[in-house]
């Protein structure tokens, strides 16, 4: 769960948004495009290092991602200067591949120590990716420096926006940048020496491990797909579709998430919410991303993934229907919450409902594939809203066509069956 936590610092990007268009004039699509990538990339390392730990094993893996993502956020601080283009190869195509290759290892060992709970399971260490975000959001926004270049950030941007004062705007010192910049350095040393070490304890349990007392069924081997075999289901692709759709959602939400309360919560009364109030009530509903993973993959062992995944999608649309009107921190931190609650279900629940359908030999490599999905709707969904935000100068109008997506994906878990052949043994081909 730490070396996951570490990772999951990604989820706090929307506290650099502001800062970083303030310091170098960068637009809300360009600054949004960084975390997009890092997700893309996140998808693509998802399926190096779920192949590759199936053959050595998740320490190596699990290491090289740390390290990777360590490396993105240490050169993102140092090289920022340089323009969005460093930081879209750093932090984005670097840093994303590390986030892959650290995240799919953990979920794919802790499934197969866990056959008897795979929801459980699944969603107890991928809470850790959602925790990391609520932790990272309570100490960055009450470092001293980094709380008054956000202030200057929000003064410097409001002022650029209106015409009367856009000339007398005051843009921020060298100090208050490099204040910004201090936080991807240290991050980046302090994500290696402790996801280094953490990683170092992984390992998958010994051939024909067994959990004494399990049900036969959950324990048994059953079939294991190849992901070539998997590829070759149309069960992969409604899988595929259903946890894309849910990431498209949330993480619209998730890229732009300071932005956007600080739009909904001040348009009655300009002021009424401080950058530095908005990233840390975010960073206390951030925890429901974390809660979710779990909570989800628990209510999937008792109710089923596909019924988990329906009620997912409708919760989800009620809220994205409702939000853009909304003007209270509270309403509105509720909503989030919510929000962040159904996005981290599906990671809880899609670890499992993959290894229900085919088998757990390969799902490393199966459950990478599947998350490529994460890797998609993370360039879809924020660049989605960072352009109508750009274009329309609001995020609302991109909200009620969200919800109408989720009511269409609630007919899919309808539709995905169990393949006939997955849980009849079959000898592991020579």
């Amino acid at each position: 769960m730490v070396v996951m936590a570490c990772l999951g610092t990604v989820y706090s990007w929307s506290i650099f948004v502001q800062p970083l268009r303030a310091s170098f004039g960068w637009s809300n699509t360009a600054t949004t495009w960084i975390f997009a990538l890092s997700i893309f990339f996140l998808g693509v390392g998802a399926v190096i290092g779920g192949r590759w730990q199936d053959s050595v094993g998740p320490r190596t893996v699990t290491i090289t991602g740390v390290v990777l993502w360590a490396v993105g956020y240490l050169a993102a601080g140092l090289g920022a200067r340089m323009g969005p283009m460093w930081m879209y190869i750093t932090y984005g195509v670097i840093g994303g591949l590390g986030l892959g290759m650290g995240y799919i290892t953990p979920v794919a060992t802790v499934t197969k120590w866990f056959p008897d709970m795979r929801g459980v399971g699944s969603g107890m260490v991928v809470m850790g990716f959602g925790l990391g975000a609520f932790f990272y959001n309570q100490i960055v926004p009450r470092i001293a420096s980094f709380k008054a270049a956000s202030a200057a950030s929000a003064a410097f941007l409001k002022a650029k926006a209106d015409p009367t004062t856009a000339a007398s705007a005051v843009p921020l010192t060298p100090d208050q940048v490099q204040a910004i910049l201090n936080v991807f350095i240290v991050s980046g040393i302090v994500f290696f020496v402790i996801g280094t070490i953490c990683a170092l304890l992984l390992n998958n349990p010994p051939d024909g491990y067994t959990v004494p007392g399990a049900k036969a069924a959950a324990a048994s081997a059953g079939r294991s797909y190849t992901t070539a075999e998997m590829l070759q289901t149309p069960q992969f692709y409604l899988l595929w579709l259903m946890l894309f759709l849910n990431v498209t959602a949330g993480i619209l939400v998730i890229s732009n998430a300071v932005p956007i309360i600080l739009e909904l919560t001040n348009k009655a009364v300009a002021g009424t919410v401080s950058p530095a109030t908005a990233g840390t009530a975010y960073g206390l509903v951030a925890i429901f991303n974390g809660l979710g993973r779990f909570f989800w993959g628990s209510v999937s062992e008792r109710i089923g993934r596909n019924w988990a995944f329906v009620l997912i999608f409708g919760i989800q649309a009620v809220i994205f229907f409702i939000l853009g009107g909304l003007t209270s921190l509270p309403t509105v931190l509720t909503c989030f919450a919510i929000v962040l609650l159904c996005y981290g279900g599906g990671f809880g629940t899609m670890p499992s409902f993959n290894a229900d359908y085919f088998g757990t030999k390969y799902l490393g490599a199966n459950y990478g594939a599947i998350l490529t999905s994460w890797g998609v709707a993370g360039i879809v969904g924020p660049i989605f809203v960072a352009y109508v935000k750009d274009h329309l100068g609001s995020f609302a109008p991109a909200l009620p066509y969200v919800g109408g997506m989720l009511v269409v994906a609630m007919i899919l878990p309808f539709l995905t069956r169990k393949p006939a052949d997955a849980t009849a043994p079959v000898p592991a081909a020579a």
